[in-house]
């Protein structure tokens, strides 16, 4: 049973059994997956290392850690988010009890991306199984140890019949979004996310979109030059600037700039070395197509800093560019990579003119002091979620919702908002028989039409 149309008719078998749906199943389930996970945590990071020269502390804090917390906030709170909901009743429904009922969609496809292989596929899995939903899981193609780990980890965990990982390039993932599914989730670029969105519309399939775009990072006249150089630092190189929330660009006020850059150039070699190819902890690019990709995007720009490139080790030194133009190769797209454009600005109009140069991006940043700065460009702008004074950190919260909006996504996740997003919500209202008011029968009347027009204006 290796087809996929067979692994799809077995899994809605055994959805319709209503198997799935028991929670003690599911967190026997989700219980065995932490194990297998845990006793497989070294093979973990060497398979990471393989992929992308992650040092096991960078693998940790961004891949392995973040699965197991997830994990482990599910088991502890599965029983009580399955519950139904009480909600108020309404008066035109009156006598009635009402609820929200949390349901598995069904058949779930997730794709998942190549530059947090473990995290970006493991995290959304464990929220569909925990739904009560049958998954099917497509890794990336494209790192192939971690890809290779994951699938040997979900088959060790689930019959297929629950989940499974289909392994293969755009060829597989072409046959699988061919299919009826009940829910599709799909991390990865713009490009292939409108691909994705055109196969589920085919069949009216409920979809996420977790995308990326073009992050700015705007810096004033107020911040600690320092203690900002050194969070911009961490956030933008780690992975190796392959974060789809990662600053794309810095938008730096002018009075500042010049002596920001230097502290930047400080802090990227006191962090990784005058050579960060023989740094430990600086990853490397996944393959040689996206370093020639990268390397090609510096043609033209004026580098101040790094620039190195090393197409057969897939190495790309951490790299800062002057003033490039918006509509250059560099800034036509989002970078994925470590490269750090710096822009200046000198009146918030300055700020707008670049920010809304571009679609909407996934996070935004913003480093100030000035309560009233912050406030002013969170709410002018439109983004997914954002961070003041640092980078990223927002991931990390599981009680904050993780989405894109317009070209960088849509649909969120994370935490119980991940549940929430693999669980359909069933509205049921339990009608009493111990009275039945008869005011909307016919024969209608004036009377009635009088109490009605009461009953919508006081209790709606």
């Amino acid at each position: 049973m290796n087809n996929i149309s067979d692994i799809l008719s077995a899994q809605k078998t055994l959805f319709r059994s209503q198997k799935t749906k028991d929670v003690n199943y599911r967190l026997k389930l989700l219980k065995s997956l932490k194990t297998e996970i845990v006793s497989r945590e070294q093979a973990i990071y060497d398979a990471l290392k393989k992929d992308f020269n992650k040092s096991e502390f960078e693998s940790f804090i961004s891949e392995y850690g973040l699965v197991i917390s997830e994990l482990d906030l599910v088991i502890n709170n599965l029983k009580k988010w399955v519950r139904p909901k009480r909600i108020k009743s309404s008066m035109l429904t009156f006598p009635s009890k009402d609820y929200i009922y949390k349901v598995p969609y069904g058949s779930v496809l997730i794709i998942g991306p190549w530059n947090y292989p473990f995290l970006l596929t493991l995290e959304p899995l464990i929220m569909a199984i925990a739904a009560g939903n049958t998954v099917v899981l497509k890794p990336s193609e494209l790192t192939k140890n971690t890809s290779n780990l994951v699938a040997d980890i979900i088959g060790n965990v689930f019959p297929k019949e629950v989940a499974v990982s289909f392994q293969g390039g755009a060829e597989v993932a072409t046959d699988l979004l061919a299919q009826k599914w009940d829910y599709i989730f799909f991390t990865g670029s713009v490009p292939v996310g409108k691909i994705v969105a055109k196969a589920a519309a085919k069949h009216l399939t409920p979809v996420t979109l977790e995308l990326g775009g073009k992050t700015p990072c705007i810096i004033d006249e107020t911040v600690n030059l320092k203690l900002t150089a050194r969070r911009i630092v961490w956030g933008k190189f780690l992975n190796g600037g392959q974060t789809c929330i990662s600053a794309d660009y810095l938008i730096v006020k002018s009075s500042i700039k010049d002596a920001f850059v230097d502290i930047l150039k400080k802090e990227i070699s006191r962090v990784y070395g005058d050579n960060p190819k023989d740094s430990k902890d600086f990853p490397r690019i996944i393959n040689r197509k996206n370093t020639k990709r990268l390397e090609g995007v510096l043609n033209d720009v004026d580098v101040v800093f790094g620039g190195d490139t090393d197409i057969d080790s897939c190495y790309i030194a951490p790299t800062l560019v002057n003033e490039p133009l918006l509509d250059s190769k560099l800034m036509s797209d989002e970078i994925f990579g470590p490269i750090l454009p710096i822009l200046s600005y000198d009146s918030e109009t300055d700020i707008e003119k670049i920010i809304w140069y571009y679609e909407k991006p996934l996070a935004f940043y913003v480093f100030s002091n000035n309560k009233h700065f912050v406030e002013s460009t969170l709410n002018k702008f439109e983004f997914g979620g954002g961070v003041v004074n640092d980078l990223l950190i927002h991931f990390g919260n599981h009680r904050l919702p993780f989405g894109g909006v317009g070209t960088s996504g849509m649909g969120a996740y994370h935490g119980k908002h991940g549940f929430d997003t693999f669980s359909h919500n069933k509205s049921i209202i339990k009608r009493g028989n111990w009275t039945d008011p008869p005011v909307h029968y016919a024969p209608y009347t004036k009377k009635k039409l009088k109490i009605l027009k009461k009953m919508f204006k006081w209790f709606g």
